[in-house]
């Protein structure tokens, strides 16, 4: 079992807590068992920490998602709806199920205010904000001091990885929404309507609050180190320079950049020993994965046995598998494939000719699959299909049932490669603090791991431009749900400098309006809350 699923196991007393709520006006979650009867035992922290943690990747308390915790319109987790919000529009992944998984306007860039994706996203993260202010209201020194001096130090660092899951999922809200409502442990949890966080405010909220988790001076900072799947310190870090390297979109102004901070944040993550790259890029997306905690910071953790979901590494898996091509499913450790999604051929392309290629990256099913399309784009004998991430272990052995159980592969939300690349772009966009022969080498240090050290693959610092780096990022990243963010940040996201087949539902490519940039506030949630609105849309 792994190590994380070990905490995630403690669910079992956090379970009788937490029933569905959609409004997140309503702060205090729906309770069977009042939470002052919880938290009079410090041993019941741990639980209620690990269903914040499993928040992302569970949709209930049953298993798969039975017993849901929200009433969503997709009845999915909210890893499923984050890939779908940051993959579906994008160069990489051509949907199959279009109106049957509801992924026609997020593929053909059409959604509005009532898509259901957008607005099951939304949900969900306010959802997990929810859980994370109803925990740190009874961390304060207050309330933990009938505990014992070792079980007041441990909650202070429970608190901590709350206040940095809150942290992240504001921070997905604001890369998604741009906008959101205000609400911390300090909300009032009935009667109160929450005034609205605009981008620069939340930038600066979730700034603040990742600074203190990474000061050696806070009270609540995380810690330097932690088990697999939980946050720590390294993680609040690489969080930081996500946040800094996007701060001119975040921010709304150009003059407004964080260059040379993202630079020192992924220098702490860098320098630090205990992180070094996989040397086998095909093991960081196995059901052995969780071995790999030296190169993935975070992730999303999934266990056919203690955690079964058919989101994160399950929806990766299964639906990157084909159900009507001459794919073995046996040959990913499933039973059956999906179909669901196929790769675009712009993407496929970042590799040049996939057929010679020493890229081992380059992870296509290509067998009577064409490459690009030449219609309808819920062809599934047009694009390749992925072939990125397994249900094998490392001994090729099926790691579940994924028919019963789905797969016990799990799915990286930050991983070291992408902080080496982070810190390589900062540097030619200006930020100071590493040489450009500096993020030569750490591209270079990519590049060669993708190549088993092949000396050919390593570029020259003349080759080092930006849209060299968006590009290894695709090269690197796919799949992992960070294309959009990073086309939207190169400003090739909505506008015609960059075309991919089915861009803005036709089949040649082409721009849309840069509303599409973010999404809009869900309907349902402007109603509830005139502070909060959707000018755009």
């Amino acid at each position: 079992m792994k190590r994380i699923n070990k905490f995630i196991g403690f669910l079992g007393a956090a379970a009788l807590l937490f029933s569905a709520c959609t409004d997140d006006l309503n702060q205090n979650p729906v309770t069977e068992t009042t939470s002052q009867d919880v938290y009079a035992n410090a041993s019941n922290y741990q639980s209620v920490l690990a269903k914040i943690y499993a928040s992302y990747v569970l949709a209930g308390q049953g298993q798969g998602g039975d017993n849901g915790d929200l009433s969503t319109i997709n009845y999915q987790d909210f890893s499923r709806g984050y890939f779908n919000l940051q993959e579906a529009s994008t160069d990489e992944v051509a949907n199959t199920w279009l109106s049957g998984n509801n992924l026609t306007d997020l593929t053909y860039m059409t959604w509005n205010s009532k898509d259901s994706w957008v607005s099951d996203s939304y949900y969900w993260l306010f959802f997990n904000i929810s859980l994370c202010n109803e925990f740190l209201r009874h961390c304060t020194n207050e309330e933990i001091a009938k505990f014992s001096q070792a079980e007041q130090n441990e909650i202070r660092t429970f608190s901590a990885e709350a206040r940095f899951m809150r942290a992240f999922s504001y921070w997905m809200v604001l890369d998604l929404y741009r906008k959101g409502p205000k609400v911390d442990e300090n909300t009032p949890v009935t009667g109160f309507i929450p005034e609205a966080f605009d981008g620069p405010e939340l930038f600066d909220y979730v700034e603040k609050e990742l600074k203190d988790l990474v000061s050696d001076n806070s009270e609540y900072a995380l810690p330097e180190s932690n088990e697999y799947g939980r946050a720590c310190r390294p993680t609040a870090w690489a969080l930081l320079a996500r946040l800094y390297l996007n701060s001119a979109i975040y921010r709304g102004a150009e003059d407004t950049k964080y260059y040379t901070e993202c630079v020192n944040a992924c220098h702490k993550v860098i320098s630090n020993p205990a992180f070094y790259l996989e040397p086998d890029y095909a093991k960081l997306f196995n059901a052995d994965n969780h071995k790999r905690g030296h190169e993935i910071l975070f992730a999303m953790v999934c266990d056919a046995t203690t955690s079964v979901t058919w989101g994160g590494g399950t929806y990766l898996v299964c639906g990157s598998c084909g159900n009507s091509s001459s794919q073995d499913p046996a040959k990913y450790g499933l039973t059956n494939g999906w179909g669901m999604f196929r790769a675009r051929g712009e993407i496929v392309d970042k590799f040049g000719d996939i057929s010679n290629t020493l890229d081992s990256r380059a992870m296509f099913y290509t067998t009577d699959q064409s490459q690009f399309f030449t219609g309808p784009i819920d062809n599934q004998s047009e694009g390749f299909f992925f072939e990125k991430f397994s249900n094998l272990t490392d001994d090729g052995i099926a790691a579940s049932n994924s028919a019963a159980t789905g797969c016990s592969t799990d799915y990286p939300l930050i991983r070291l490669a992408d902080v080496y690349l982070m810190a390589a772009e900062a540097c030619l966009r200006g930020g100071s603090g590493l040489t450009k022969a500096d993020a030569l080498k750490l591209v270079n240090d990519v590049r060669l791991r993708a190549y088993k050290n092949d000396e050919s693959g390593k570029i020259s610092e003349g080759d080092l431009t930006l849209d060299f780096i968006l590009d290894e990022r695709a090269r690197e990243l796919y799949l992992e749900s960070v294309r959009r963010t990073d086309l939207v940040r190169f400003d090739k996201f909505t506008t015609a400098d960059y075309l991919w087949q089915w861009k803005g539902g036709v089949l040649d490519g082409r721009a849309v309006n840069s509303k599409f940039n973010f999404y809009p506030i869900p309907d349902t949630d402007l109603t509830a809350n005139p502070n909060l609105s959707n000018p755009l849309y």
